[in-house]
């Protein structure tokens, strides 16, 4: 099989930040074991595979190492360069198991960046008992949360756990029971927790554990900004359109940036650079 493996930092323009991901483009898919061993093999938290090499419809799966995950947006800004530099500038189709999330790449400043618009959103309520098995998993406490955004579960081609605290500080001391919140997520088929902490009404700053995926954190994560996005839309907790940025991976020292744009409806946005590592 003709292949070309690629690694390239997402959500960032230097190469040691952002969220590394593998992007395989070939010109048929491998059999699901072997992309679970070469995800695997890269150690990313996620490589995404491609096929085939040619057209602007093309089939993509999502591998972190140690399960398949549904949606993942910053292999998808990782795919959407790859596939900027192989075929050009424009506007691709990649068809997931979720749906068909448009992408759009572009040249901006002399570097390529890639838009993707993510499937139709969600977001429900979390339960007592959920909220207070997912904070002792944290160690943190309910007065720490930031009650003008409630807790929920959002979607954006993955579930995510939303928490906002109150503080940065607050954000900025991260520990938790790996094992303990990995078995919890399972149960719960959660991709990740997306925390955040809203320094101003356009701004966020996040962290995201995903140890479902046997990685303690998230340094930049595509589909969790836009399942917030989503919720924040859908909740009526901001009005729309509006445009947003959520910084991440800055206490791992892989500072990304994540632009979002919440449209009065449909997908929600998410744009980022990504370059070779």
């Amino acid at each position: 099989m003709d292949s070309t493996l690629y690694r390239l930092a997402a959500f960032t323009t230097h190469p040691s930040g952002g969220n590394p991901a593998g992007v395989w483009l070939g010109d048929r898919l491998p059999d699901a074991a072997t992309m679970q061993r070469i995800a695997a093999e890269v150690g990313y938290s996620e490589t995404a595979f491609i096929a085939p090499r040619t057209g602007t419809a093309r089939t993509i799966r999502y591998y972190s190492p140690e399960a398949e995950v549904s949606f993942c947006g910053h292999a998808t800004i990782a795919a959407g360069v790859v596939l900027g530099r192989t075929t050009g500038a424009g506007d691709y189709q990649l068809s997931t198991t979720v749906g068909t999330v448009p992408v759009t790449v572009r040249e901006r400043e002399g570097k390529l960046e890639a838009s993707l618009v993510s499937v139709a959103t969600r977001h429900q309520p979390v339960s007592e008992a959920l909220l207070t098995e997912v904070l002792a998993c944290l160690g943190w406490s309910r007065d720490d949360l930031d009650p003008g955004l409630p807790p929920a579960r959002a979607y954006g081609g993955a579930w995510h756990l939303v928490l906002a605290v109150a503080t940065e500080e607050r954000l900025n001391r991260l520990e938790y029971d790996f094992e303990r919140l990995k078995a919890l997520m399972q149960r719960e088929r959660l991709t990740t927790l997306q925390l955040v902490y809203r320094k101003r009404e356009q701004l966020f700053h996040a962290r995201n554990p995903f140890p479902v995926g046997g990685v303690i954190e998230d340094p930049a994560t595509g589909a969790a900004a836009a399942a917030l996005g989503g919720y924040l839309r859908d909740a009526g907790l901001v009005t729309t359109p509006m445009s947003l940025l959520i910084r991440q991976g800055e206490a791992m020292g892989r500072p990304s940036l994540l632009r979002v744009e919440i449209p009065a409806d449909g997908g929600i946005v998410v744009t980022g650079d990504a370059v070779d590592i």
